[in-house]
């Protein structure tokens, strides 16, 4: 082998080694996601006015609060589960099946449930539309197979495919509701359809596409993918609940004649949390190398790359919190048409920030096996939520404010607390659990 052809071979290494693969599919996914759902929420406003769009906002948070929270500890066990029986070199399918067989129960049972509540929900959230409470019901089904897909292709490793079903959902959501825009269509319920239907075209393009075939293999146990299944999923369905918290308090709570505050308020919360939208995609790129040296079992550098991705989450949390104070206003009235004061999406902005803070940490806790810990620290979280939104304040939006600054403040003590228990304790970083860590994605762009 030439001088020339060895220098780029290492040349291609090093360049692998920088960018994990399936980083930039990710991102790239997640980012157009992200994105699209600004769009969205513009056009939306735009076709049906402030006060009509409002029973989707509520379907928007209320449907986010519920799909990643059950459906996103599934994914993230079956790519683990797919990814362990790669490693041995045993076929995949069974294990799948048996993840079908419990996403499926899922499935019935959150419909169910909504159906049993449907003349409560109906009444307190969506303005008694019907349609929009048998549009939650459709969402969790095809959320259920959009995350199920996911898991089933970062376990295979087809990263483009995670990243093309994360980005299409969006992406198609968008086309659709600006070609009804055109068409001068004002009915809510073409709208709230298309919301809940888009997630599932992604899904049928890469299915039929049949990028992700599975090979027959030996039988799969129920403990091969429910060892940590609990715990995650108690995590999961708190952390999100929280994160989506604040719009569907305000709808709860306020005046049902002022639907209009409902989706100003949605509009400031979703202006907020550009940070945060941003930092799961460059999370995308952090997070794998710090899988690489968990594989290597290197305790330190771990901790060096994981400070590093504090600072990071620090400084992007910063400048969130400082941009929303000193141009908040200015581009919610650009994009939305504003109605939100400085102090709202000030404080808005900072419980993002620190909310973006305890997810990380959290993720370095379940690093460590300490999945039990991040459990308890959201469940105490939503649970200082409730506490400080039912006593703070008479002022509707500033006990919603400070029960999430609250609430991510608790969150984020405990799981350092936790951290710094499990390092002291002697915890060792589990290979298999970083991967669950990196798709702790509890907000869903």
């Amino acid at each position: 082998m030439s001088q020339q052809s060895a220098n780029s071979s290492l040349s291609t290494e090093q360049k692998r080694g920088a960018i994990p693969e399936g980083t930039i599919a990710i991102g790239i996914g997640l980012l157009i996601a992200g994105v699209t759902i600004y769009i969205f929420f513009k056009i939306g406003q735009q076709a049906l006015g402030q006060e009509e769009f409002k029973p989707l906002v509520s379907l928007w948070f209320v449907m986010f609060a519920i799909a990643p929270g059950f459906f996103l500890p599934v994914e993230q066990e079956l790519s683990r589960a797919i990814a362990h029986r790669r490693a041995l070199g045993q076929g995949t399918a069974p294990v799948v099946k048996k993840v079908a067989l419990l996403c499926s129960m899922i499935v019935v049972f959150l419909v169910v449930l909504i159906l049993v509540l449907s003349p409560v929900i109906n009444d307190n959230l969506f303005e008694g539309h019907a349609i929009i409470t048998a549009s939650l019901a459709i969402a969790i089904v095809t959320y259920g197979m959009l995350y199920f897909t996911k898991g089933l292709s970062s376990g295979l490793g087809k990263f483009s495919a995670y990243g093309f079903i994360v980005g299409s959902d969006g992406a198609i959501r968008v086309v659709a509701c600006t070609i009804l825009l055109i068409a001068g269509v004002t009915q809510l319920s073409a709208y709230s359809i298309i919301i809940v239907i888009t997630p599932v075209i992604g899904v049928m393009i890469i299915v039929l596409a049949g990028q992700l075939r599975t090979d027959p293999g030996p039988p799969a146990a129920w403990s091969e993918i429910t060892e940590n299944l609990v715990w995650l999923l108690g995590g999961s369905i708190f952390a999100a609940a929280l994160v989506n918290a604040g719009p569907i308090t305000v709808d709860l709570l306020g005046d049902k004649s002022d639907a209009v505050r409902v989706t100003q308020f949605g509009n400031a919360v979703l202006l907020t949390r550009v940070p945060l939208f941003l930092f799961q995609a460059v999370q995308a790129a952090l997070l794998p190398r710090l899988t690489r040296l968990a594989a290597r079992g290197d305790l330190d550098e771990f901790k060096v790359g994981f400070r590093r991705l504090v600072m990071l989450v620090i400084g992007v949390g910063v400048i969130g919190t400082v941009g929303a104070y000193l141009f908040g206003p200015f581009f919610l009235d650009l994009v939305y048409g504003g109605g939100i004061d400085r102090r709202t999406l000030t404080l808005l902005a900072l419980a993002s920030g620190i909310y973006m803070m305890a997810l990380a940490i959290a993720q370095a806790v379940i690093a460590l096996r300490g999945h039990r810990h991040v459990a308890l620290g959201w469940v105490l979280a939503f649970i200082s939520y409730v506490a400080s939104a039912w006593f703070v304040s008479e002022d509707l939006f500033l006990r919603v404010e400070v029960a999430l600054v609250v609430s991510s403040a608790v969150a984020l003590i405990y799981f350092a607390f936790s951290l710094r228990l499990l390092l002291r304790s002697g915890a060792q970083i589990d290979v298999e659990s970083i991967t669950e860590a990196i798709s702790e994605r509890p907000i869903e762009p």
